[in-house]
């Protein structure tokens, strides 16, 4: 009979993972925000109503979603105990982003109309964003 273990998750690192992830994105944004809005399917309209916090409290919850199945899928994939090297964090960050990230980025953009630099832009900062955790990850595991 197998045993389920819990994973051990060091939850001050994914914390931490995502607070860096979410500054990244600020800075990444900011300095491409008027090239990202004037890719907007929309030609940018619906962005023109101004910043409300709404959009940034997802944000950071989504990047807290990504970092918890990034440190679990880390700790599952080199199992109990055994810690990953940063290599392997970046190639699994890597790994996700081409697999999922860019894929899921790419189609929905393509269905939305959004011309491809949009596409780049956005996943740019996905990727950015798991190379960032990845990082915070092994740094505060090791």
């Amino acid at each position: 009979m197998t045993q389920l273990s819990i994973l051990k998750l060091n939850f001050s690192a994914i914390f931490f993972a995502a607070v860096a992830s979410f500054l990244f994105g600020g800075i990444w944004y900011g300095l491409l925000a008027r090239r990202w809005i004037g890719l907007a399917a929309d030609g940018g309209t619906a962005t023109s109503g101004g910043l409300t916090p709404l959009p940034f409290v997802i944000t950071f919850i989504a990047q807290l979603v990504m970092v918890v199945m990034l440190s679990g899928i880390l700790s599952h994939v080199t199992g109990s105990g055994v810690p990953f090297t940063l290599r392997s964090a970046l190639i699994s960050a890597l790994l996700i982003w081409t697999g999922f990230v860019v894929t899921t980025l790419a189609a929905t953009n393509a269905l939305h109309g959004a011309p491809f630099a949009r596409t780049l832009v956005d996943s740019g900062h996905w990727l950015g964003v798991l190379l960032i955790q990845s990082t915070v990850l092994f740094l505060m595991s090791a």
